[in-house]
């Protein structure tokens, strides 16, 4: 089962202490939609990644496929808060030899435009855009993106140790 992840999933650390069986195929592209922090997280209050549609041929989101045992769906489905903060849905993206593939993709569904990612978040976001070598404007896009404070500090410290 191929997965296109385009928010904190894109670092492999990250969908690693998910997931143990993963497989990076590589950079792909979503066209029609655009990467926006709208989806409302349920479980500390922040903004999340959505892979938002617009339908316009120029926009684009980009991220990375991954090959997933189909028995992994379960878990991700958990993760990503299927239900309540997302839904699954299979979409065609294109790969960098311009070939479609099919590929499993969270949508939010649970949106809050007002609400901001907190700076933990953006780092997984970041760390993931970076790791795959994603265009440096799309970077610096993600970057400029506003945070706000996470009211527990220590949240930080545990998301981001698995970089240690």
């Amino acid at each position: 089962m191929l997965y296109f992840a385009y928010g904190s999933n894109m670092a492999t650390a990250r969908l690693q202490r998910r997931l143990s069986c993963i497989e990076r195929i590589g950079v792909a592209v979503l066209p029609g939609h655009q990467l926006r922090f709208q989806v409302a997280s349920t479980k500390d209050g922040s903004a999340k990644c959505d892979a938002h549609c617009t339908g316009v041929s120029s926009d684009h989101v980009l991220g990375v496929l991954f090959r997933l045992d189909p028995r992994a769906r379960e878990i991700l489905d958990h993760y990503e808060g299927v239900g309540v903060e997302y839904r699954a849905a299979d979409v065609a993206v294109r790969e960098p030899s311009g070939r479609e593939v099919q590929a499993l993709i969270y949508l939010g569904t649970n949106l809050n435009p007002g609400l901001r990612p907190y700076p933990w978040y953006l780092e997984h976001v970041l760390r993931g855009a970076l790791e795959n070598g994603l265009p440096d404007d799309y970077v610096n896009a993600i970057r400029a993106v506003v945070t706000i404070d996470d009211p527990d500090p220590q949240r930080a410290v545990q998301e981001l140790s698995i970089y240690s």
